[in-house]
């Protein structure tokens, strides 16, 4: 007892040094990460360093090339440039205030000297470029004009040579050939004035006031060739075609006339541009060698952060000499804890076989066994093994109890399932023979149904047919009065043919009138004739001609006309026979019409019987369905029965094991000895 109480001291100081070793040792593991998060953040912040300074390098080399192309006249070097321009500032920017989207702080102020030497490059350099970009629609415009000049002037002096050409086969004087030879000279000091103005050198300014007073002396020249100066002694040309070339000479000069004024205010411009241009390029070198120098600075920067990363090496040690520390310790309290393990386990050993002797009888099932209940950890048991001896005494006494009662209630329960099952097999018999009469119903009525379906396909094919019949009778109808309007017609037609056979007749009637005046005349003109002798022979034959084709033409007239009296006469008869059948015709119509009327009064009698023979069917039908649902149910409910007889019989067996176990459970039960039984026991003895 002695050992445990000093015990404790000890651990809880074990526990303690345990515990500030942690918290050293979690210490120790924060520092290391943060100076190595502190270490690899500005790593991070020198790799963006140098890489802007880097980009600073390249982007001074970049922008004086663009300003120079720039000057040059190249439209895409003033973006370009304007690009490189605002690339630089950027990342200028980033190393001066630094970068909120990566979170880069301001750069050190250990480079403040290379940084301000930068600085000061740059605002020159930045004021050099802007002087470019702001005069980019001049520089651009008087490099246009350059280039239109360019084209322009050859093709001036082009034709002022043919105009010399011109003038010296026309014999023109010597004068106007020499004024027209210099006019092309002064074209070309023209176009190398305009050259040596986009130069940009330091003749520059003398080259545009050459430009302006050549460009005035040509167009004097040409204007007097034209009309004729008396001051400068230029007579007029007076050569047509010598004078047509000069008007294209003064329509091609008038651009170059309008471009001078152009060029002498832009040109002081234009030299202010090649100066920035230049003075960038020399900047440019400066710029570059000062951002190798910052960037220089940078690197030594990112590699004077040594001492750092020995720091992180000495905590690290320190938290490895605290996890070693921390095992020390906890091994010395495990070993204290098993010795006091050990001590423990000796007492409580003897304890649980003191236990042991007293609750012995228990097996045997002695519920009168009560243990000692002390202060070793084994006083609990004690007490727990005390209260369930008393439980299990209430529990074996509850169980004879119940056995008995279960024991009355099996045999009565046994007795109402055996006789349910026999009631529940005459039941299923009554069902079955149910079943079977439902099942010859159903036969009779699918019989009563198929008749039914039958007998309203016949009464379907009545109707079909009475309708056909009708539709024959209407299509009969409609071809009679298709007959009779065409006999009617026919009779019409015959009518007008026996007119017209009567205006032939009549016609027939007029040629036999003048056949008979003919015969007549001839016979007259055959009297004079032969008395006329000789000289009326000729005539004396003509006229027994036309006599003897008047009797023919009288003989056809009665041909004639006794075909047209037999034409008459038969379509008189055709008359009447047309009348007669269309008489027919309109009572077979009539005949029709009534066998169509009873047609459809048997169609709608058909309908009618088709319709309630129909009803028949679909009552049948349900009627048949009805019994088919009712034979399912009864089947179902047979087989509920069968199922419930089964169950009832299965119930009664159930509840004979029933009895047996609750058999078996008293006799289980009956191994133990309570108190009371003890008691009486101990009195019959």
């Amino acid at each position: 007892m002695i050992k445990a109480k000093t015990g404790k001291p000890e651990g809880s100081r074990s526990r303690s040094q345990i515990i500030a070793l942690f918290i050293a040792l979690i210490v120790f593991i924060m520092l290391l990460f943060a100076n190595f998060a502190y270490l690899n953040t500005q790593a991070n912040y020198d790799k963006q360093y140098i890489g802007h300074a880097g980009e600073l390098r390249v982007l001074s080399q970049r922008i004086a090339k663009n300003a120079t192309e720039a000057a040059a006249g190249k439209a895409a070097a003033f973006k370009l440039l304007s690009d490189a321009r605002n690339d630089f500032a950027q990342r200028w920017g980033y190393l001066k205030k630094g970068d909120p989207s990566t979170g880069l702080p301001p750069a050190p102020s250990t480079v403040r000297p290379e940084m301000r030497a930068v600085q000061l490059d740059w605002e020159r350099l930045l004021k050099n470029t802007d002087a470019i970009l702001s005069s980019e629609q001049t520089v651009l415009s008087l490099h246009q004009v350059a280039a239109t000049l360019a084209e322009t002037v050859p093709q001036l002096q082009v034709e002022y040579e043919k105009v010399v050409e011109t003038l010296l086969q026309r014999g023109a004087p010597a004068t106007q050939v020499a004024m027209a030879q210099r006019q092309s000279l002064l074209a070309e000091r023209i176009l190398g004035a305009v050259n040596t103005v986009l130069s940009g050198d330091e003749n520059s300014q003398q080259a545009a006031d050459a430009f302006g007073r050549d460009a005035a002396r040509f167009g004097l020249v040409l204007n007097g060739m034209l009309q004729g100066n008396a001051a400068l002694k230029i007579s007029q040309v007076e050569d047509r075609d010598a004078r047509a070339r000069l008007t294209e000479i003064s329509e091609l000069f008038e651009f170059v006339s309008g471009s001078v004024d152009e060029i002498l205010e832009t040109s002081p411009e234009l030299l202010k541009v090649r100066e920035s241009a230049t003075n960038i390029f020399t900047l440019s070198q400066t710029l570059l060698d000062e951002a190798s120098h910052l960037a220089s600075r940078f690197e030594n920067l990112a590699g004077g952060r040594n001492t750092g990363t020995i720091g992180g090496y000495v905590l690290g040690l320190l938290a490895l000499m605290s996890i070693i520390l921390i095992g020390l310790v906890m091994v010395r309290e495990t070993n204290r804890q098993l010795r006091e393990t050990a001590e423990k386990n000796e007492r409580n050993q003897n304890a649980i076989m003191r236990l042991l002797d007293e609750i012995e009888d228990l097996a045997d099932g002695d519920l009168t066994v009560t243990a000692s209940v002390t202060e070793d950890f084994t006083g609990t048991i004690a007490d727990s093994i005390n209260y369930s001896v008393d439980q299990l005494r209430d529990l074996v006494a509850t169980i004879n109890l119940t056995a008995g009662q279960v024991a009355a209630a099996v045999q009565e329960t046994q007795a109402t399932a055996m006789h349910l099952a026999q009631a529940s097999e005459h039941q299923a018999q009554q069902i079955s023979e149910a079943s079977t009469a439902i099942n010859d119903m159903a036969q009779s009525i699918d019989q009563v149904s198929a008749n039914a379906a039958e007998s309203s396909a016949v009464a379907e094919r009545s109707v079909e047919i009475a309708n056909k019949g009708n539709e024959v009778v209407h299509n009969t109808i409609h071809g009679m009065d298709n007959i009779r309007e065409q006999i009617q017609d026919t009779a019409k037609r015959i009518k007008r043919l026996g007119e017209s056979s009567q205006e032939i007749g009549d016609i027939v009637s007029l040629i036999d009138d003048i056949a008979d005046q003919t015969n007549i005349l001839a016979l007259n003109a055959a009297i004079q004739a032969s008395m006329a002798g000789d000289a009326g022979r000729g005539f004396a034959v003509v006229a027994d001609e036309v006599q003897r084709l008047a009797e023919r033409s009288s003989a056809a007239t009665r041909q004639i006309e006794t075909l047209v009296r037999a034409i008459q006469a038969d379509t008189n008869e055709a008359v009447i026979s047309m009348e007669q059948t269309t008489t027919e015709v309109v009572r077979g119509a009539r005949l029709a019409q009534d066998a169509g009327v009873a047609l459809e009064e048997i169609e709608g009698v058909s309908k009618t019987l088709a319709a309630l023979i129909q009803s028949i069917s679909n009552a049948a039908q349900q009627q048949t369905s009805s019994a088919g649902q009712i034979s399912l149910t009864m089947n179902v409910i047979q087989q509920i029965t069968t199922q419930t007889s089964s169950g009832s019989t299965a119930t009664a067996e159930s509840i004979g094991n029933l009895a047996k176990m609750a058999s078996q459970l008293r006799r289980s039960v009956s191994g133990f000895t309570l108190p009371a039984a003890k008691a009486q026991a101990v009195d019959k003895a």
